[in-house]
């Protein structure tokens, strides 16, 4: 039996404009449900793959402010989101999470801020901006992770080094195995390396899933920490031809 609190995503895509630039995102614009089977999904590829537009949508579609926070956050400095939240259907869990929280790296400092406003009425303040970028996230990671709950994060290895990201992955895994899901944007090799994991590509058409090995973070990686010197040098020659083509043009 499927337990999760996300279970399924579906998209009505009559209700997106038949101009609207979701109609050109390869990895979604065929994408009409997509089946969460895991207590951790992460969703990787290319930078402007549709990675973070799905998950935001999927965020605001349950309840989430659009900026990110818990559910009890409204506020906007900045209104970005696509239409495609309208678009959405999700098919929940019959559990009701106990807590939740997105998180997006680009605006967090945003909800740092409005965590100072809100603390004033109640709770306690968890001060983000009196720390480091990289302890903030930790610290928002050690607070809000809670057994039987929905966490969704964008890109959460920003702001931390390899030994937090192990630290986060740590949190991550303890976390799910207490009937809470995660689903997550990511270029960590370290994250994805999360056993048991579901990844699922946003490269080379629509979304599908793929092993830990197949991910170009991985791959990447590894060709750069084996082939350092080789890399660079192949790198630095391109550049260098690049730069000659442009000048005799």
């Amino acid at each position: 039996m499927n337990t999760l609190h996300i279970q399924e995503v579906k998209i009505d895509w009559n209700r997106i404009g038949a101009d609207s630039y979701l109609r050109n995102i390869d990895a979604i614009r065929e994408l009409r449900s997509l089946r969460f089977k895991k207590n951790i999904t992460f969703f990787t590829g290319e930078n402007g793959s549709g990675k973070s537009t799905l998950l935001e949508a999927i965020a605001v579609s349950y309840g989430f402010n659009p900026e990110g926070g818990t559910r009890n956050y409204s506020f906007s400095t900045y209104d970005s989101h696509s239409e495609l939240c309208d678009a959405i259907r999700l098919s929940r869990g019959i559990g009701k999470p106990g807590w939740g929280y997105f998180l997006r790296a680009e605006s967090f400092y945003n909800v740092a801020s409005a965590e100072e406003e809100y603390s004033k009425f109640g709770g306690i303040p968890q001060h983000f901006h009196e720390h480091s970028h990289g302890e903030s996230f930790l610290q928002l990671a050690q607070t809000n992770f809670k057994s039987n709950g929905i966490y969704l994060l964008d890109e959460p290895e920003a702001a931390l080094s390899p030994q937090r990201q192990l630290t986060l992955l740590l949190e991550i895994v303890n976390c799910a195995k207490k009937n809470s899901q995660f689903i997550v944007v990511t270029h960590s090799p370290i994250l994805l390396g999360i056993p048991g994991a579901e990844i699922l590509s946003f490269d080379e058409g629509p979304v599908h899933p793929i092993t830990y090995e197949e991910t170009d973070s991985y791959q990447i990686t590894k060709l750069f920490l084996e082939n350092r010197q080789v890399l660079l040098n192949r790198l630095f020659r391109e550049k260098k031809q690049m730069i000659k083509t442009v000048r005799d043009a």
